[in-house]
């Protein structure tokens, strides 16, 4: 599902690739060597049938929010009633009132602007401003940068967390990385029984106790992966919902006990939200921030009523980047969030 682009400093350059070069899924950047720093990009390169495939099914998974929206433009007159129908249909999209605001009030501007007169004229200039809202949530994964990195994975039960895990640990294979699985739910033995199930699925080494302090587990973990050499750690953590401030308290014992073992880990915080929670998980992103420090989220889940319009919520109140969106338990269901084919999907 990807390939790799890689620079050398030695040899002449390859010819480029006909793959867009500023749209990488994961980088994978070596550690500093001599005065340059060598920088291996993995490009998404997904085989068309299955790309194609997926696009439909996250059309499928977000025709709520995209039946809303596009029939409003159909045989639509350019006046107040359309942007009060959009307003509506926004909020209901779970888009949020300072982004409802923000893309209504840049909608006019461009209409009056450009002056558009035909409803197909507006919903392209929709399309263009969604898409310049939710581009800052796009970014790539970056791999390499230290040995190992260390991923904490943290988000309330439900949310398809220790799954999530699972398939990102079969990417990171795709892309050349050994990598160790912790089981830091120490709380749910079903918990560490999936984990259990996708490290044999992967072929995947996973540190795991039967009960005790998850912070030792992951404390475990990280020295192991140092001592064997291992490229990447996942620890997951056990669900909880942002208001049990006693097992956020733990989670932030987890991430300091982390960094004892490695001073600079854990050098991605991810959380795990599902699409279907709306402004819910607008709530976990700011919550989980303050007490975490999120470096990137991955949203699962958007294979059924989900609404969509919470990403615009969430880069309008806290921008922490969407590394991966998901849309069902296969592992090529688990793709790089890319802001043009989720507006694309939303407005189809």
């Amino acid at each position: 599902m990807f390939s790799f682009f890689k620079k050398k400093t030695k040899e002449p350059a390859s010819p480029p690739s006909q793959q867009p070069e500023a749209a990488p899924a994961i980088r994978t950047a070596e550690l500093p060597s001599g005065p340059a720093t060598e920088e291996a990009v993995i490009a998404a390169e997904t085989p068309a049938e299955i790309k194609k495939s997926w696009l439909t099914r996250l059309k499928t998974g977000l025709s709520k929010t995209s039946s809303n929206l596009t029939t409003l433009f159909v045989g639509a007159k350019i006046d107040e009633d359309l942007y009060e129908e959009l307003e509506s249909a926004l909020l209901m999209s779970d888009a949020g009132v300072e982004a409802t605001r923000f893309l209504l009030d840049g909608l006019k501007k461009r209409v009056k602007e450009q002056k558009l007169t035909e409803a197909a004229q507006v919903k392209a200039a929709l399309r263009t401003l969604l898409i310049e809202l939710l581009t800052p949530l796009q970014r790539p994964l970056v791999l390499g940068r230290e040995q190992p990195l260390v991923m904490m994975i943290a988000g309330v039960n439900g949310a398809g967390k220790t799954t999530t895990i699972g398939k990102l640990a079969k990417h990171l294979q795709a892309h050349g990385q050994s990598v160790l699985l912790a089981a830091g739910d120490t709380f749910r033995a079903a918990a560490r029984e999936q984990l259990a199930i996708w490290g044999e699925r992967n072929n995947v080494t996973v540190i795991s106790q039967a009960s005790g302090d998850p912070a030792a587990v992951a404390f475990d973990a990280v020295h192991s992966a140092q001592a064997k050499k291992i490229d990447v750690v996942m620890v997951d953590t056990a669900g909880r919902l942002p208001t049990q401030l006693h097992l956020m308290d733990e989670l932030r014992k987890i991430k300091r006990v982390m960094s004892k073992a490695m001073p600079s880990a854990p050098h991605e915080v991810l959380l795990v939200i599902d699409g279907n929670t709306g402004q819910n998980a607008l709530t976990q992103v700011k919550v989980f921030d303050d007490a975490l420090g999120l470096t990137g989220l991955v949203v699962t889940k958007l294979d059924g009523t989900a609404k969509g319009g919470v990403l615009a919520a969430i880069v309008k109140s806290r921008p922490v980047p969407v590394y991966f969106i998901g849309i069902g338990e296969k592992i090529e269901d688990l793709q790089p969030f890319n802001a043009e084919e989720f507006v694309d999907a939303l407005l189809s």
